[in-house]
């Protein structure tokens, strides 16, 4: 009777948790699966062990999407954002097959190492927006995936990608992909400016919009016009070039 009970739970994680699903241990507790005999199931080669407290079922390959829609649920804000969203909605330059991935959220965390030992990736816990803006303004699901991770609208994406400027973002590609970027909708580029509490964001998606002639130049203008102070914003990169930004 005892063996019984042992194994019922199997059937129950097999059909609990699709191929390529990474899951944990609060996940298996809600299926019956106590750690003892979690511990049962990495012996008997039914589990993987991933990391501490996350499992795959062995010999699986993980998938990115539900890679990331686990990773969500213990990070606040997670999402994809910057120049991986922007490509994702199809507004990119040239980007190699292999770009880390561009993730955001609400807190600094480290990224698990079996999370980016199979997908290359960033995160990224700056705080672009004032709280007066919805945390989800800008962010969906993509159409294809409607109940996959959150990944920023174009309009949010390209604010992002100007917030690494000089960090982690080259100035020349960033302009690039911006100047790809001719469809954006002003009402909502207008209301992440009027929330952005990043200069550097602010003036170089205006400066930038202006010097490539951008259909959507004005509402950037509009926007970003509205302080009574002249603002500055400059950097210097390592091979002595500067980026000097004024309003």
């Amino acid at each position: 009777m005892a063996l019984t009970i042992r194994h019922r739970p199997v059937k129950d994680l097999q059909g609990a948790f699709p191929r390529g699903t990474p899951f944990d241990s609060c996940q298996l507790r809600k299926i019956g699966v106590s750690s003892a005999l979690a511990h049962h199931y990495l012996k008997s080669d039914w589990l993987a062990r991933l990391g501490r407290g996350v499992f795959m079922f062995p010999k699986d390959t993980l998938r990115q999407e539900d890679s990331l829609k686990f990773l969500a649920r213990s990070v606040e804000g997670f999402h994809v954002g910057g120049k991986t969203a922007l490509a994702w909605r199809g507004v990119r330059h040239n980007l190699p097959t292999r770009e880390p991935l561009s993730l955001w959220g609400d807190r600094k965390t480290v990224l698990p190492q079996w999370f980016t030992a199979r997908f290359p990736a960033r995160y990224t816990a700056r705080k672009l927006f004032s709280q007066k803006l919805s945390k989800e303004f800008g962010l969906l699901p993509l159409p294809e995936t409607p109940d996959g991770v959150l990944v920023s609208e174009p309009e949010r994406a390209l604010l992002e990608l100007l917030s690494e400027v000089g960090v982690h973002q080259g100035v020349e590609e960033a302009r690039n992909v911006m100047e790809g970027a001719r469809s954006l909708r002003p009402e909502i580029l207008a209301t992440l400016l009027e929330h952005c509490q990043r200069v550097k964001v602010r003036l170089l998606c205006l400066q930038w919009a202006e010097e490539l002639n951008l259909p959507w130049a004005n509402t950037v203008r509009d926007a970003t016009g509205n302080s009574q102070e002249k603002s500055h914003w400059s950097f210097r990169f390592k091979n002595g070039t500067a980026l000097n930004l004024k309003s």
